[in-house]
C-alpha cells in the first residue's frame, strides 16, 4: 500500500509566519521579472 501524505512541510521554501504582504510582494516582483526575461528572450531573439 502506497503511503498517504496529509502532514508535510517543504523546507526548501520557508513562508515568514508574521509579514505575509512582503512574501506575496516578493513572489510576485520574482514572476514578473521571470516572464520579463521571457518576453525579452523571444522579443530579442537571443
Amino acid at each position: 500500500m502506497e503511503a498517504i501524505m496529509t502532514d508535510w512541510h517543504d523546507t526548501m521554501v520557508d513562508q515568514p509566519e508574521t509579514d505575509s504582504a512582503g512574501y506575496v510582494t516578493g513572489w510576485t516582483i520574482s514572476g514578473l521579472a521571470l516572464l520579463g526575461t521571457i518576453v525579452a528572450v523571444w522579443v530579442l531573439g537571443i
